[in-house]
């Protein structure tokens, strides 16, 4: 299933999140420039708990960061940037643009450390912003029950286009997520860090409330009784 569009307008620019597609195209160009970028900056998870001699666990923490705006190719770009794309200028819309900042950075690091733990800090870098984009989905889950995601669906040789209730459709990405990632406890994921997503998409659902201003619940107002004397 790919998300096409969804039916929710935002009040007002998305800046930051044009900010985060902008840079992780420049650093995509960049990794194609640098082909030692991505041994780098990718976040090894075995570094985590057994250190390289000399390397500060300050730039370990680092590539944490720095992983979450790299990618693998231009498939893992496109399909990532498309998820941002749709989920997140609503979600900053909520939450304004310097807490949705620091809440997609926080749901990113949360993702990659639920990796690096379930994979058992295997020393195989992970690189990508999906981690991310689940926190951003998780929070799409909360705040917008009531949308609708225009979804094109690829069965085989059958294609069709549909408009999905946003529960539905974030709630059947969640179960495909973790059927896959129960595949790939204690290793790597197969290429995919799937516990990523899974630690991403749980860490946006707890955090959400803490960074998004939640509408107020409009109270029906009283009856008034006829009373006659």
């Amino acid at each position: 299933m790919l998300p096409l569009r969804d039916n929710i307008p935002s009040s007002r620019p998305p800046v930051v999140n044009y900010l985060i597609i902008a840079t992780c195209l420049l650093v995509f160009v960049w990794q194609v420039q640098e082909k030692d970028l991505r041994t780098e900056f990718a976040l090894n998870p075995a570094h985590l708990i057994h250190r390289d001699a000399g390397e500060p666990l300050s730039f370990v923490f680092l590539t944490i960061l720095t992983s979450m705006f790299m990618h693998g190719g231009v498939l893992h770009l496109a399909g990532n940037m498309l998820f941002l794309w749709i989920f997140g200028d609503n979600v900053e819309d909520r939450m304004g643009h310097f807490r949705y900042l620091v809440f997609y950075l926080l749901c990113g690091t949360i993702a990659a450390l639920a990796h690096a733990l379930v994979s058992g800090f295997a020393s195989v870098p992970v690189l990508g912003a999906s981690g991310a984009i689940a926190g951003v989905l998780g929070a799409y889950f909360v705040l917008f029950r009531g949308a609708t995601v225009r979804t094109l669906v690829i069965l085989v040789v059958f294609i069709t286009v549909v408009d999905l209730p946003a529960v539905v459709f974030l709630g059947l990405w969640f179960v495909f997520q973790f059927f896959a990632g129960l595949g790939s406890i204690g290793g790597a994921g197969g290429g995919v860090a799937v516990w990523a997503h899974i630690g991403g998409f749980i860490a946006g659902l707890w955090l959400v409330k803490r960074f998004a201003v939640m509408p107020r619940r409009t109270l029906p107002r009283p009856r008034v009784l006829d009373v006659r004397y």
